[in-house]
C-alpha cells in the first residue's frame, strides 16, 4: 500500500503553516514589494563574491566559476588572511589557464574580518557564496537577501533555533524578491538520489516505517593553540568543536543524511530522543561538542528514523541511508531496492555516461535557473533540515525526549556578545583550558 497525499500529515509546507515560523516570516514580509528581475540576464556576466575562504568555500567557488555562462570572481572575504592568500591560489591552480579570464580579485577586493561578509556584499556582485562556519550563516544570508543577491551557501544554515526562524524568514523574503538560494545539501542534485527517491516515493516498497541513517568516520582536524592567539581566535580556527560555530558534527556533517531521510518522507520529524557524549574524543582540544550520538526521530505518521553519528577512529565507517518499507527496503545512497527480500532495482547511469559530480551540478543547475529567471530556493528546506540537526543534539545533550515545536520556538541563542577578536566566546575554558561538556539529565537545551 503506497502512502496517498492525505496521508502526509506533516509536509514540508505543513511544517511552515502550523508553527510559529509562518507569524515570524509574515511580519518580516510586511510591505515588502518584489523586486522584479533581479537578475535574468541570460548569458550575461553574473559577478561571484566569496565569504569564507576554507576548503569547502574554495571549492564552491571553482564549481560556480565552472558553470555555464559568463561568470567572474570578483571580490572574497575571510576572517583570517591567510585564508584569502590560499584560497585564492588553490582556485587559480584548479581553474588552470581559464583563471585568467575568470578570477578578477584585487587587493582592494579582498576583505578581511568580522564584517568582511558586507564588504563582499556591497561591492557590485550578484551571487555570494557563504561558507563561513555555519554560526555566522543566518546573518550573512539575511544580509545577503537584504541587499538583493543571489546565494549559494553551505550547510549546515544555522546551528540553533534562532538561527533557524532567521533563516526561513530570509528564505520568505527572497522569495519575494525573486532571488536565487541554492543550499550544499548536493544530494538533491546527485542523479542517483533523485532516482532512488522518486521510486520509494511512488511505493517501490510501500509505506516507509523505518528509516536509518549514518556518518560514523574517523573525525576532523585540529588546529593547535599558538603562543599570543586570543581564545575568538583559537575557537574560530576550530570552529568545528564549538556549538556556536558548528553545531557539534551531528549538524556539520549528518545533516546530509538526515536531509535525505525527510525529503523521503517528504515531512519533518515532529520529537527526538537520543544519547551520546565523549568516549574517546575526550581531550581538551576537542572543545565542547560529542564525540557520538545516537538519536531516535519520530515522524507524524507514527514512522522512525534510527540515526548514528560518529567521530572515533578504528570504528565502523558509515555514511549512507536505508529504508524499511511494508514491501520491501532499500539502500538509498546505493540506489538499491529490494521487495520480498530480493533485488527488485538498482541505479544505473545512463548507458555510455559517467555518473556527474553532484558538488559541481548544484551550481550548474543554481546558475541556470538564475539565468532562467527562474530561480531555485532551497532555504526553505536548508533550514528545516538544520533543524532536524539541532533538534538531534538537543536531545542527546539532554536526554530527554524533545519535542519539535519547542525546539524551533526556543529562544536560546548561542551567539558571542560581539564580534571582534578580544571578546569573549560564549563558550570559555577554565583555569586549566577545559570547557564544560552537556551532561544527559540535567542540561537544559530549550
Amino acid at each position: 500500500m503506497t502512502r496517498s497525499a492525505a496521508q502526509d500529515s506533516a509536509t514540508r509546507r505543513d511544517f511552515l503553516k502550523d508553527s510559529t515560523v509562518a507569524a515570524l516570516g509574515a511580519a518580516c514580509l510586511g510591505g515588502l514589494a518584489p523586486l522584479p528581475g533581479a537578475y535574468a540576464g541570460g548569458d550575461d556576466l553574473i559577478r561571484v563574491g566569496l565569504v569564507g575562504c576554507g576548503g569547502r568555500g574554495t571549492g564552491a567557488a571553482a564549481q560556480a566559476l565552472s558553470t555555464k555562462g559568463k561568470v567572474k570572481l570578483v571580490a572574497v572575504g575571510d576572517a583570517f588572511p591567510d585564508r584569502i592568500k590560499s584560497s585564492l591560489g588553490a582556485i587559480q591552480q584548479e581553474l588552470g589557464d581559464r583563471a585568467k579570464e575568470l578570477v578578477d580579485v584585487p587587493p582592494e577586493r579582498q576583505f578581511v574580518g568580522f564584517d568582511a561578509f558586507q564588504k563582499v556584499i556591497d561591492s557590485g556582485i550578484d551571487l555570494v557564496i557563504l561558507a563561513t562556519p555555519p554560526g555566522f550563516r543566518p546573518q550573512h544570508f539575511e544580509a545577503a537577501v537584504k541587499a538583493g543577491k543571489h546565494v549559494f551557501m553551505e550547510k549546515p544554515v544555522a546551528v540553533d533555533a534562532p538561527g533557524v526562524r532567521q533563516v526561513l524568514a530570509a528564505a520568505a523574503e527572497a522569495k519575494q524578491k525573486n532571488l536565487g538560494v541554492g543550499v550544499g545539501l548536493q544530494r538533491h542534485h546527485q542523479d542517483s538520489y533523485i532516482q532512488t527517491i522518486k521510486r520509494l516515493q511512488e511505493g517501490a516498497i510501500g509505506d516507509i516505517q523505518t528509516m536509518r541513517a549514518y556518518w560514523n568516520d574517523r573525525g576532523v582536524w585540529v588546529v593547535e593553540r599558538q603562543a599570543g592567539m586570543t581564545e575568538m581566535e583559537y575557537q574560530m580556527r576550530n570552529w568545528y568543536y564549538f556549538n556556536w560555530l558548528c553545531g557539534d558534527h551531528i549538524c556539520e556533517q549528518h545533516i546530509h543524511n538526515l536531509d535525505v531521510c525527510n525529503w523521503l518522507k517528504n515531512a519533518y520529524p515532529v520529537r527526538a530522543s537520543g544519547m551520546g557524549g565523549r568516549q574517546v574524543r575526550t581531550h581538551k582540544k576537542f572543545g565542547e561538542i560529542f564525540d557520538h550520538h545516537a538519536v531516535e526521530f519520530e515522524y507524524a505518521d507514527g514512522s522512525r528514523l534510527f540515526s548514528q553519528c560518529r567521530h572515533i577512529e578504528g570504528c565502523w565507517s558509515s555514511v549512507s541511508e536505508h529504508a524499511q518499507g511494508t514491501k520491501g527496503s532499500a539502500d538509498i545512497a546505493a540506489g538499491i531496492i529490494r521487495v520480498n527480500g530480493q533485488p527488485e532495482w538498482k541505479y544505473q547511469p545512463e548507458k555510455g555516461s559517467r555518473p556527474k559530480n553532484p558538488y559541481q551540478v548544484e551550481h550548474d543547475d543554481l546558475f541556470a535557473s538564475v539565468r532562467a529567471g527562474k530561480p531555485l530556493n532551497e532555504a526553505e528546506n536548508g533550514a528545516l533540515s538544520s533543524m532536524t540537526a539541532v533538534l538531534g543534539r538537543l536531545a542527546t545533550y539532554s536526554g530527554k525526549v524533545v519535542e519539535w515545536k519547542d525546539a524551533l520556538a526556543s529562544e536560546m541563542n548561542l551567539r558571542p556578545n560581539s564580534y571582534d577578536w578580544q571578546s569573549n566566546p560564549p563558550s570559555m575554558p577554565d583555569q586549566e583550558g577545559w570547557y564544560a561538556i552537556a551532561i544527559p539529565g540535567s542540561t537544559k537545551v530549550v
